[in-house]
């Protein structure tokens, strides 16, 4: 056997592997989904394999739609209601994220979640937009299938609107966070007391906002808080478990949703969970432009400090410009020139 044939056979090995591991978690998280269904028992205000697939394809590439695919039949084999109105679902949860993955790339997404753009276009193109294909061919499937009446059509479209862009919304962002997740090395005690702290206010104001009063608002300062001081690494777990009270509250039928149809409890929910999404994100990725700001800053002083050093010390006679924006120019190559210099300085960092 040649070079070329292991190589290919060891490709194709590792990806029917990751198609397996798709298709495997797909399946697992959409039985933690339907624990909280509100329509047929299969319609939920929040399904987290849409959030695994779109992540899985932004990680992976689109290689692995076929495990969106085999995990989404698995699911609805034993849901039902006939074979063809299966296969019709299948289609539409795996042409969601893959237009949602499509979307993303189209906008020049970056996975690290670092710019303001890339959180704007999560929440609008990855969850917002690319999920109508799946709501709508779902529901339209089951009215068509004669299992949800006429007048129940957009109750039903609602629910599966809100459970598939949730799902994008609050795990995707986890997701690719764990992918670059490190051990903290050398961190102050107070860091880690800040942390568990972080914690058990999240899951106090959780257990707060689920009851009868209508406290779920208390879970914004704690999105702020967690996007200022850990970025994302906080943030999107923080903004999980909020979103993961509200559908537990919303489920129950308790707080701010007590009393309202089905219909006004998932916009809503929609409106709280996007509310608390964009604040986690946007923050988070506001702090880390500054950080980046700070760094290239601080670079760009070390160099001119040096400049300045070489010069007073005789060993460097610039050309001085005759202009502003010559200057300007002058600084900008000699800062890149700095840069080219010193490979150890990261220069594709996301700005």
């Amino acid at each position: 056997m040649t070079a070329a044939r292991r190589e290919r056979l060891r490709r194709g090995a590792a990806a029917a592997l990751e198609i397996c591991v798709v298709a495997a978690v797909y399946y697992g998280s959409a039985k933690l989904g339907l624990l909280q269904q509100l329509v047929r028992g299969q319609v939920t205000p929040l399904w987290p394999p849409t959030g695994i697939a779109l992540a899985g394809l932004l990680l992976r590439g689109p290689r692995v739609w076929p495990g969106i695919a085999l995990g989404a039949l698995l699911v609805n084999a034993s849901l039902g209601p006939s074979l063809p109105a299966v296969l019709a679902i299948v289609t539409g949860n795996t042409l969601a994220p893959l237009c949602s993955y499509a979307l993303l790339r189209r906008a020049g997404f970056r996975i690290e979640l670092s710019r303001l753009r890339d959180v704007l276009a999560l929440i609008f193109l990855g969850a917002f937009t690319g999920m109508l294909i799946s709501a709508t061919i779902g529901s339209g499937t089951l009215a068509l299938a004669g299992v949800v009446h006429a007048d129940a059509f957009w109750r039903t479209w609602s629910v599966w609107w809100t459970g598939d862009a949730m799902g994008v919304l609050v795990v995707t962002p986890v997701l690719l966070v764990l992918r670059s997740a490190r051990w903290p090395k050398d961190a102050p005690p107070f860091r880690w007391a800040e942390g568990f702290l972080l914690v058990v206010a999240t899951a106090c104001v959780g257990f707060v906002g689920s009851g009868s009063v209508p406290l779920m608002f208390l879970g914004f300062p704690l999105l702020v808080w967690a996007a200022f001081r850990f970025q994302l690494a906080g943030a999107a777990p923080c903004a999980l478990a909020v979103s993961t009270f509200a559908i537990v509250t919303a489920a129950r039928g308790s707080g701010p949703f007590a009393g309202h149809d089905l219909l006004t409890s998932m916009i809503t929910l929609q409106a709280f969970n996007a509310s608390s999404a964009l604040t986690a994100l946007l923050v988070s990725a506001a702090v880390s432009e500054r950080d980046q700001a700070q760094k290239e800053i601080s670079r760009a002083c070390g160099f001119l400090a040096d400049m300045v050093a070489k010069i007073s010390a005789g060993g460097y006679q610039p050309t001085l410009p005759v202009s502003f924006d010559e200057a300007d120019m002058s600084v900008k190559r000699a800062i890149r020139k700095s840069a080219e210099d010193e490979p150890e300085v990261r220069r594709d960092q996301p700005g």
